[in-house]
């Protein structure tokens, strides 16, 4: 529940921050009545991301043997890619969001602001629809992750009507960097499962790196809720073999390097850029 939870909020966090600061705009800019597009790109969205979501998970439900096996590894891989991807981008990207939005608001057309709300959410949904695909493969709880994701999209929608109801600055620097460290850490057992699904696809047995790295067959750390949280979050197992821990700490360790470091200071950006009695900036620094 707990990693599904995490997935939604973040996702659709970001979403809701999007689509937050283009109605703010818009009502600061005196259009509100072009706000209906916006939130007609956004239903058409999440209706699509349901759709795609739902036609993916049928498309996987039920496969066992070397198919599933190769579906499972291929789709946990896919979501670290992306998820890295994802939390690097938004890094790189966040602090001038809200600048590069009310640009493109500035001179949009109707159709215009409905495609942007669409493609905001529709991204962060179908991301959403491949996360959550890998948290329930490495959960034995299916209906945890669907709790877990519907309580992270109500809090992710919160934020976000906070955020357009919200002050002139909102720093939200502390929730994207610990948000973005935890799911690093899911990332990482991500491309563990991935090597472990890989190496019984091809039936690779024999060797030192296919031995456990230690093996618990009792209390907690082996079965159990705790345990479920453990597997299902950070990719743990009571009895993980070399290649998935060697593959968990060789993705993670420079990958919290690269994220964790200081970026290189960017340009200045000109005064003009940011217009100081606009009530609906929005600062995200990481």
């Amino acid at each position: 529940m707990t990693t599904s939870f995490l997935i939604t909020l973040r996702e659709g966090f970001e979403a809701s921050l999007i689509v937050a600061i283009l109605l703010a705009y818009l009502s600061k800019t005196n259009r509100k009545e072009d706000a209906r597009y916006v939130w007609w790109g956004t239903a058409t969205a999440v209706v699509a991301c349901v759709v795609a979501g739902t036609g993916i998970y049928l498309a996987v439900d039920g496969l066992n043997g070397k198919v599933e096996m190769a579906t499972e590894g291929t789709i946990a891989l896919a979501a670290a890619v992306v998820l890295t991807q994802m939390i690097f981008w938004m890094r790189k990207n966040s602090q001038h969001l809200s600048v590069e939005l009310r640009s493109k608001v500035d001179t949009s057309a109707k159709t215009a602001l409905f495609t942007i709300a669409f493609v905001a959410v529709v991204r962060e949904g179908l991301e959403t629809v491949l996360f959550l695909l890998s948290a329930e493969t490495t959960s034995s709880s299916g209906s945890s992750v669907v709790i877990g994701g519907l309580l992270g999209l109500v809090a992710a929608v919160g934020l976000g009507l906070a955020i357009f109801a919200g002050g002139r600055k909102i720093d939200l620097k502390l929730f994207f960097t610990v948000t973005a460290v935890l799911l690093i850490m899911f990332a990482a057992g991500l491309a563990g499962k991935a090597v472990h699904e890989y190496r019984e696809l091809i039936g690779w047995e024999n060797g030192w790196l296919v031995q456990p790295a230690w093996t618990i067959d009792s209390g907690m750390w082996s079965s159990g809720t705790f345990y479920d949280f453990m597997k299902g979050f950070f990719g743990w197992h009571n009895a993980a073999e070399n290649i998935r821990v060697i593959t968990y700490f060789a993705f993670l360790a420079p990958t919290l390097y690269f994220f964790l470091r200081k970026p290189a200071k960017a340009a200045v950006q000109p005064a003009q850029a940011v217009s100081r009695d606009s009530d609906v900036a929005v600062e995200v620094t990481l």
